[in-house]
């Protein structure tokens, strides 16, 4: 049966090949005999998919507009106009910047949707574009998808993960027709500068790239202040933003996130997206809507839970053998791989293949993330500090067996 030659190119996503193992291990603990050492139950710290509640005005927001028999229709781009009048209200309190809810505003069915299927809306196939290494995968998947060639820009640990735009020739940012980005950064959990963001985007402008920034974790830097591509004017000429819902009030599950940007290039991923989805229902969009107006307080909410985590995890990680940098942004640490996994000629996937296997703890290898993210992987805080620091525990027994 004919397959086509993009999928060779996608090949399996790490969260593909992560999900795998686990269910494998799933299978493992099942098919224990009565008699037999029971095995750990799994822990997954592989997703950024928070254990924490979203806002009860959400919920009951989706609740109330179930019944409505407006909900169960397909939904136009027109009917999401409450959506984005809500959006570019908050745009205005969060950025204060004016933003035109029918020409800069798109619903999304996720951001990972809106940066996947981007590239298709701006790039030619075999055209340039610029991505960060250590990268967040569908950034390069839909790269993949739209036939263009991937250019990376290596970012440095020691350099706290800060992009060097010198690294690039005037001729090679001549050549590139769009450059992704995210501050704060998934995977290494850096908040970032906004005179990074605004670098990259004084370089679009000047050199005719659409700039798009995906900035999901935007309400939950533990340290700082976001950076974001509005608070920059030239948004406007070169730009688009991506925004969830999924992370700052957890609301991952129902898949709804939006983008402002530069009116012609929301005008192309709105065509786009009109010829390969609908929206989403009413009901959820009267949920983000509720989020928004009624809930602003939510992400400063759960910092105070993720800081906790990070502090307490940070130290249980360090007692069971690893080298940590606290992260200056919630939901994951991301961290080099122990001596002792080197000293076992074990990569990041290996490393994360053989934990499952030995303790029951499902961690995402940094090679999944880019040539750069080999040697790390990204713990997620998704679960109870107690379970965390349980987790912690096992792992660190398993590694002094590595050592022994």
């Amino acid at each position: 049966m004919p397959i086509s030659q993009r999928l060779g190119r996608l090949g399996n996503g790490v969260f593909a090949r992560n999900d795998r193992r686990k269910a494998d291990y799933r299978q493992r603990i099942s098919n224990v005999q009565d008699g037999q050492e029971p095995l750990p139950a799994l822990l997954d710290l592989s997703l950024g998919s928070t254990d924490l509640p979203p806002p009860p005005v959400a919920i009951a927001a989706m609740a109330a507009a179930l019944g409505r028999p407006d909900s169960a229709t397909y939904c136009l781009h027109d009917a999401t106009g409450p959506f984005r009048r809500a959006v570019a209200a908050w745009a205005e309190r969060r950025f204060a910047v004016t933003v035109d809810p029918e020409a800069e505003v798109l619903l999304l069915v996720g951001s990972q949707e809106g940066t996947a299927h981007l590239p298709l809306a701006v790039l030619n196939p075999g055209e340039a574009a610029l991505l960060l290494d250590p990268y967040y995968p569908s950034h390069l998947g839909g790269l993949q998808l739209a036939c263009a060639e991937p250019r990376f820009l290596g970012l440095r640990s020691d350099q706290g993960w800060r992009p060097d735009f010198e690294q690039l020739s005037t001729s090679q940012w001549e050549r590139l027709k769009l450059m992704v980005l995210g501050f704060p950064h998934n995977p290494t959990a850096t908040v970032g500068d906004q005179a990074w963001v605004d670098g990259a985007a004084e370089r679009a402008a000047r050199h005719g790239i659409v700039f798009a920034h995906d900035n999901p974790y935007v309400d939950l830097a533990l340290e700082g202040e976001a950076p974001a591509l509005l608070r920059n004017p030239l948004w406007r000429r070169c730009g688009i933003e991506f925004f969830s819902f999924s992370k700052g009030w957890c609301l991952g599950g129902f898949r709804l996130a939006f983008a402002i940007g530069a009116a012609p290039l929301i005008t192309a991923l709105r065509q786009l997206k009109g010829v390969v989805d609908f929206n989403q229902s009413l009901a959820l969009q009267a949920g983000a809507i509720a989020a928004l107006e009624q809930a602003p307080e939510w992400p400063d909410r759960i910092k105070a839970i993720y800081r906790q985590r990070r502090d307490r995890m940070t130290a249980a990680m360090t007692a069971a053998g690893w080298i940590v940098q606290p992260p200056s942004m919630a939901l994951y640490l991301w961290l080099t791989l122990p001596p002792v996994a080197g000293s076992a000629c074990l990569d990041s996937e290996a490393f994360c293949a053989a934990l499952l296997r030995h303790t029951g703890v499902a961690l995402t290898p940094g090679n999944g993330f880019g040539v750069v993210g080999e040697g790390w992987v990204r713990l997620a805080l998704v679960h109870p500090i107690e379970e965390l620091e349980a987790g912690a525990a096992r792992m660190g027994r398993w590694l002094r067996t590595l050592s022994a």
